[in-house]
């Protein structure tokens, strides 16, 4: 097993006259799906400026598999509910940014495209893991967390208001039910008194073992 029939990059083969084992691309060929004419759609961007709107249509579903990509990829760090209070921060990391802040509220939907495509600060980027589509589809369910901490009664259709609990009413059974089944973190033992004290695992890189703060360096022994 320890000699498999490929070759591995830049390994000299005998089978091609150049001794090359990588072939050369075929000349006026585009490979599938690497033919990105549309500036904006891959790259967030018009003439170096971050895009104000969407370059694509955006359906229900893409709301839908946005919130499936962010709670897979983005969760641990920026929280389920975009408030920056993910799972490592409460194991001491560094805390990212809330997206309900006036800054990221008002900035451009180019903006968090870039920034998972290219990184940001701390952020290491994720172009290799969330393909465009899916980039847009994030962007398009953080605004949503953005409308859902800033959203107007009087936004809503009659019928929706209708369904809501009155001032002073209590909350409804399903509402209740709905909250229990899909809680937004796990529970924690190690985490009883966060943030005042977020707790590490011992060995996590980066970090200074259980309890540990920022900025706390261990004692030495």
């Amino acid at each position: 097993m320890h000699i498999e029939p490929k070759y591995p990059p830049y390994t000299e083969s005998h089978f091609f006259d150049d001794h090359r084992s990588e072939r050369p691309m075929v000349e006026d060929t585009v490979p599938r799906g690497s033919l990105r004419v549309d500036v904006a759609r891959f790259s967030g961007k018009i003439d170096g400026a971050d895009i104000t709107y969407f370059p694509i249509p955006i359906a229900r579903a893409d709301l839908e598999r946005g919130m499936d990509r962010f709670n897979i990829y983005c969760s641990p760090c920026h929280s389920r509910i975009g408030d920056g209070n993910g799972l490592i921060v409460m194991r001491g990391m560094v805390q990212p940014p809330s997206y309900h802040t006036p800054r990221l509220r008002e900035a451009p939907v180019g903006h968090f495209f870039d920034v998972i495509t290219n990184g940001y600060g701390a952020m290491l980027n994720y172009a290799q893991q969330i393909e465009p589509r899916d980039r847009w589809a994030i962007v398009a369910y953080i605004r949503v967390l953005q409308y859902s901490e800033n959203a107007n009664i009087n936004d809503l259709p009659m019928e929706a208001r209708n369904r809501l609990p009155q001032a002073g009413q209590a909350e409804p059974e399903r509402l209740k039910a709905a909250e229990l089944d899909e809680p937004i973190a796990p529970p924690d033992a190690d985490l009883t008194n966060f943030p005042n004290e977020p707790a590490t695992p011992s060995g996590v890189p980066g970090v200074f073992g259980a309890g540990a703060r920022p900025g706390k360096q261990p004692e030495r022994k």
